[in-house]
């Protein structure tokens, strides 16, 4: 027998689905919030599975919201609601009194004015300031949002740090880092260039004052953050806003819209998870794979295996020897090479905010191995912390990058013109003419493309 009907409502963003189910008399009856690992498909097809198995008794009506949820409702003939006005539903009917709703989303960031009409500002191309750049300075932390959270409760200082890029923020972390401050202070201090990078960017000189409301996840998950935006926003305590719920407020939204439609059986939902289940894109823009056949792969390795540095055994070397160490905005790599520039060691790891400390452990496990007949020479630094190695190591030579760079490529190309390096939040491309370097062209306001960018998407699809 079909029982009353249940009102759904999913917000697919860009890194989380959220779901909320209401009974008739609008009450939650069932709520969660889940990472999609950029798998939105299999994450919705989730969700909806469950609610079939759970209430299997019950029509429903259905609403999707949210970045990633528009080709998936036009797919099923669901109908979509545009987020702002999902979110102006939710906002009417749970905190009516709300003036102005600040949102931060995995890789949006929206700051809504609530008057005669409704004005949204939101981030465009760039990510900066939102859950992902979160993210993504925790790791140079070697922490996670979480932890960056739990950091700030104990801070005393709050430094200067852009965040409308990764790659800005990184390069004022890093020389914190190197000379002591405290990981608490810096932690604030990322969240302050947030509060920074949305109130400036967003807000652009308007006035963010009355009743202020914050939603989205790192705002309801994060209260450090949210502290950073009311001391900012110089907020009394009786205009702060924070809903129960907060993350799940536009799927709230999308959830009373959805009342406004026909309901369907959960026979017709089932038909309908099916058809997403086995819907195969076919797009005609996808790029041709590098490889064909695996002839072609055999070949490609064949080729690159010709570009390789000759190697000796450290364990029985006797001679001088020489020590290179590269201090990158990520990683420290550390070789030790004969006279004839003959590899003997190498080393590469992750600097986790502690460059000198890294390349002094990298140094220990090397003299630990080295024959008392190897002698070492002469040591060169060169890479972000060039001059930092030099001065706490006493090394003798502190290189800049691009001339080591030309210097390593000229052994395996003697006429090489070009050199592309991309490294953990830069990327270079030097130009070579008459045996010197005569251009060089740098990335200056955004990672996006280097290591530190894959390493994020990575995560992102749970790899």
């Amino acid at each position: 027998m079909i029982k009353d009907t249940l009102h759904v409502g999913l917000d697919v963003g860009s890194t989380t689905v959220k779901i909320v189910v209401m009974n008739e008399n609008k009450e939650i009856i069932y709520k969660d919030y889940r990472r999609h690992f950029s798998d939105t498909r299999k994450t919705i097809c989730d969700f909806l599975e469950e609610i079939a198995e759970k209430y299997e008794n019950f029509n429903i009506t259905l609403a999707l919201t949210g970045s990633g949820a528009m080709a998936v409702a036009d797919f099923l003939g669901i109908p979509f609601i545009q987020e702002v006005v999902a979110c102006k539903r939710a906002v009417e009917y749970y905190i009516p009194k709300t003036d102005v709703v600040i949102e931060l989303g995995g890789e949006d960031a929206k700051i809504i004015y609530f008057d005669k009409s409704i004005e949204q500002r939101m981030n465009g191309t760039c990510a900066g300031g939102t859950g992902a750049f979160l993210d993504q300075m925790a790791t140079l932390l070697n922490t996670d949002t979480y932890g960056l959270n739990e950091l700030s409760k104990n801070h005393n200082t709050v430094y200067p740090i852009a965040s409308r890029c990764g790659v800005f923020a990184k390069t004022d972390i890093q020389p914190l880092l190197n000379e002591g401050a405290a990981k608490e202070d810096i932690a604030t201090s990322i969240f302050q260039a947030v509060v920074n990078q949305t109130i400036s960017g967003l807000a652009c000189g308007r006035p963010i004052k009355g009743h202020v409301a914050f939603l989205g996840g790192p705002l309801s998950y994060l209260p450090e953050l949210r502290e950073r935006f009311i001391e900012t926003l110089n907020l009394k305590d009786e205009e702060i806003i924070i809903p129960e719920d907060a993350h799940l407020l536009v799927a709230k939204g999308a959830t009373l819209d959805s009342i406004n439609y026909n309901p369907i059986s959960i026979q017709k939902l089932k038909s309908k998870i099916e058809l997403l289940k086995n819907y195969h894109e076919d797009s005609s823009d996808s790029l041709a794979p590098l490889f064909t056949v695996e002839e072609e792969y055999e070949q490609f390795k064949k080729r690159h295996a010709k570009n390789v540095i000759p190697k000796r055994d450290l364990k029985n070397y006797k001679g001088k020897c020489f020590i290179g160490i590269d201090s990158g905005s990520t990683t420290s790599k550390l070789v030790l090479i004969d006279e004839k520039g003959a590899l003997l060691y190498s080393a590469y790891k992750s600097n986790e905010g502690k460059p000198i400390q890294t390349v002094i452990g990298m140094l220990k496990d090397l003299y630990k191995i080295m024959p008392k007949e190897a002698e070492i020479c002469y040591s060169g630094s060169t890479g972000y912390g060039e001059k930092l190695i030099q001065t706490g190591l006493n090394v003798e030579l502190n290189e800049i990058e691009t001339i080591a760079h030309y210097t390593a490529a000229k052994i395996f190309s003697p006429n090489a013109t070009s050199i592309v390096d991309i490294g953990g939040q830069d990327m270079k491309y030097i130009k070579i003419k008459n045996n010197a370097i005569d251009n060089i062209m740098l990335n200056e306001a955004c990672s996006s493309g280097c290591g530190s960018f894959m390493e994020t998407i990575a995560k992102n699809i749970n790899l």
